[in-house]
């Protein structure tokens, strides 16, 4: 049976597990527990989280990692076929995929994106992202593409014109060329999967207005928040659609304030792997438009602590209290990572989620 996918469903505030695919998670750290992210420890985390009622896994892609003593992030799984096993061992959870535009053709992309939303029965999900590690695009002899967001209009063009038609495609086009191209079975969402794309620039946000479903985004201070929404609306308004805004936060959830703040510092200041937190800082902020300029230099444990997101770091009722005000941004959801899934998100859920419920934004589980 096909249902709504769960990024459609009635919780105000929508929830989900961010970066289990790739080794730490988000957090670049030396402590003996960080997450390994073997098979059986996602599909472990995979199956808390869709027992527990979250509505959705987003992976990233990475292809090459960032060094350090840990080469950190070099251990990931590919996200289509880390999105098919998951989605036939779980049972409402969205399963997203996250693709490099440049790097895979909108043809192939298509055939396996139905593929998975059929598996599921309609929950897939699609995060367009064009790329900014020069080094990863390397390793396939592709360089950055300066207009990537142009490509990506084409390729999700395509993908869309492919799942619509009865009969064979023909496409000339600046980026792809396509002479009597099929891809069926089409996606049980129409017009396809639901997208989303992560951007700060102004390039990105418009593409996310044009083509996408949800924009993610980070920001720095809760207070400055709210206008990273406005702007989004704004932006999908003025053609005439309506996309949604996420945002993406680290955890740190203990009994007591005192042990969060005690673990954070542990994982993130004493234990971060500092050779590996400075390579992909530089990185993101010589190429890559995801944060504001000032965070990289304010910041630091962020970045070390959940990759320069937001950090939800105290007690149940502190963290509830936190998501609550997100929420209260006009963000329509939260995607989290933790040092460790497994070990960590268990009371995430038991001890956070009844608050939440309580307070009126999610319904149980």
């Amino acid at each position: 049976m096909i249902r709504a996918h769960p990024l459609k469903g009635p919780n105000r505030l929508k929830l989900g597990i961010f970066s289990a695919n790739a080794d730490g998670g988000l957090a670049i750290t030396d402590v003996p527990e960080r997450w390994k992210a073997g098979w059986r420890d996602n599909l472990s985390a995979a199956q808390i989280a869709d027992r527990a009622g979250l509505e959705f896994l987003l992976p990233i892609a990475r292809w090459r990692g960032f060094g350090g003593k840990n080469r950190v992030r070099e251990w990931s799984f590919e996200t289509f076929t880390w999105a098919a096993g998951l989605a036939a061992a779980t049972q409402r959870i969205g399963l997203f995929m996250t693709v490099h535009v440049p790097l895979v053709h909108p043809l192939y992309a298509a055939k396996a994106m139905a593929t998975v939303d059929h598996i599921s029965d309609g929950r897939a999900g699609l995060n367009i992202v064009c790329g900014w590690n020069p080094k990863e695009f390397g390793m396939f002899g592709t360089p950055l593409v300066e207009k990537g967001y142009d490509q990506a209009a084409e390729w999700i063009d395509i993908v869309e014109r492919l799942y619509a038609s009865e009969s064979p495609i023909d496409h000339d086009g600046a980026y792809y060329r396509l002479n009597q191209a099929v891809s069926r079975p089409a996606s049980l969402q129409s017009p396809r999967p639901v997208t989303m794309n992560a951007a700060f620039g102004g390039p990105g946000r418009d593409f996310a207005a044009a083509h996408c479903d949800y924009l993610f985004t980070t920001f720095s201070e809760l207070a400055d928040a709210a206008t990273h929404v406005a702007d989004i609306r704004e932006r999908s308004a003025r053609i005439g659609r309506d996309v949604g805004a996420y945002t993406v936060a680290h955890v740190v959830c203990r009994e007591t304030e005192a042990e969060a703040r005690a673990y954070y510092d542990r994982y993130a200041v004493e234990l971060a792997d500092h050779a590996a937190v400075d390579d992909h800082m530089a990185g993101k902020k010589e190429f890559s438009q995801s944060h504001d300029t000032h965070a990289y230099d304010r910041y630091r444990q962020r970045f070390a602590g959940g990759a320069g997101t937001y950090p939800l770091v105290g007690s149940p009722r502190s963290i509830a209290d936190e998501m609550i005000a997100v929420a209260e941004k006009g963000y329509e959801g939260i995607a989290l990572s933790f040092v460790n899934y497994t070990q960590e998100l268990p009371f995430f859920c038991d001890r956070v989620l009844p608050l939440l419920e309580r307070a009126g934004y999610r319904s149980a589980g």
